[in-house]
């Protein structure tokens, strides 16, 4: 694993491309984006107000739904789960109270090496997107999996 560059979130038109999603689930077509995307809505940290995002679901099961910070701690929805972590996220047709909780180095090291066989294409988009040049070797998306944040989004009752 080599880090190529290191990755700002995007700004300018690349942002509002990355936000189209958000306007299919506004419509009501979030089903159509199945399991493997959720739409987060959050709280701003600065400001309070709603915010929401778009972002993979690496990991899903009894304990919630995983999802890793792309652009890494500089995300704003990532900061913005930190400082109020209960969210509400929609899978599919699903809309789910959650709270937000972030993973040490050493699960995401596991998750990320578990996603990677699993959906190689996407594990090596998702890598090059964050920077990362990886050879498709399992230590490498376990170092990639240290070295971005994941948080698991646990639902409530």
């Amino acid at each position: 694993m080599e880090i190529v560059r290191n990755v700002a979130p995007p700004t300018g038109l690349r942002r509002r491309l990355w936000r189209l999603p958000i306007g299919l689930y506004r419509v009501g077509l979030g089903p159509l984006m199945g399991r493997r995307v959720m739409l987060l809505t959050h709280t701003g940290r600065v400001s309070g107000r709603r915010r929401q995002a778009v972002i993979e679901v690496v990991e899903h099961g009894e304990q919630g739904y995983v999802a890793a910070s792309g652009f890494g701690t500089r995300a704003d929805w990532y900061r913005n789960v930190l400082a109020t972590p209960e969210v509400t996220i929609q899978v599919g047709g699903r809309t789910i109270p959650a709270t937000a909780t972030p993973l040490d180095a050493d699960e995401g090291a596991r998750i990320m090496a578990e996603y990677a066989p699993r959906h190689p294409a996407a594990a090596r988009r998702l890598c090059k997107i964050m920077g990362f040049a990886v050879d498709g070797g399992v230590e490498d998306y376990r170092e990639v999996g240290r070295r971005i944040p994941f948080v698991r989004f646990v639902p409530r009752r």
